[in-house]
């Protein structure tokens, strides 16, 4: 499945209204770990139809990220019927990824 690039307009119909669980994974274009992580991000995605990936940036949706108390990054967010039952900070495995989703 597609990577969505997430906003705060999109939020609520990609996250909000999924019926299925959503990786959020907040990044920044300045953030080396981000860059490390996206590839395992991407691959997870591919892999894993059943599951919706998103990704914020945190410079263009500071919002969202205040919404999520991003204090670091990269930090993924796992969503499940509207409610955050997951967060992981830092590069991780992707073992690690599939994990933290249940």
């Amino acid at each position: 499945m597609k990577v969505i690039e997430l906003t705060k307009d999109n939020f609520d119909t990609e996250v909000v209204n999924s019926d299925k669980t959503v990786l959020i994974d907040f990044w920044a274009s300045w953030c080396m770990p981000c860059k490390m992580l996206s590839p395992t991000v991407d691959e997870v995605a591919q892999e894993n139809p059943q599951i919706k990936v998103c990704k914020v940036n945190v410079d263009k949706e500071g919002e969202l990220a205040a919404a999520f108390q991003v204090s670091s990054i990269p930090m993924l967010v796992v969503i499940k019927d509207k409610k955050v039952v997951q967060t992981s900070v830092g590069v991780v495995s992707k073992e690690k990824i599939l994990q933290i989703l249940g």
